[in-house]
């Protein structure tokens, strides 16, 4: 399961609402809404993310 970096909630990575790739990595989203959120500003959700 992924989780998705907008609402945390787990997205089955067979069947996501939508994905995203940035940064050569892919995301998976569980409604379209999250993707758009992200897409707009991807560092916004990614900041805790980071290595």
């Amino acid at each position: 399961m992924a989780v998705d970096p907008v609402c945390k909630m787990n997205v089955d990575e067979k069947k996501p609402a939508a994905t995203s790739d940035y940064k050569g990595k892919r995301y998976y989203f569980c409604a379209p809404g999250c993707k758009r959120a992200f897409d707009q500003n991807p560092e916004k959700y990614l900041g805790a993310d980071k290595k």
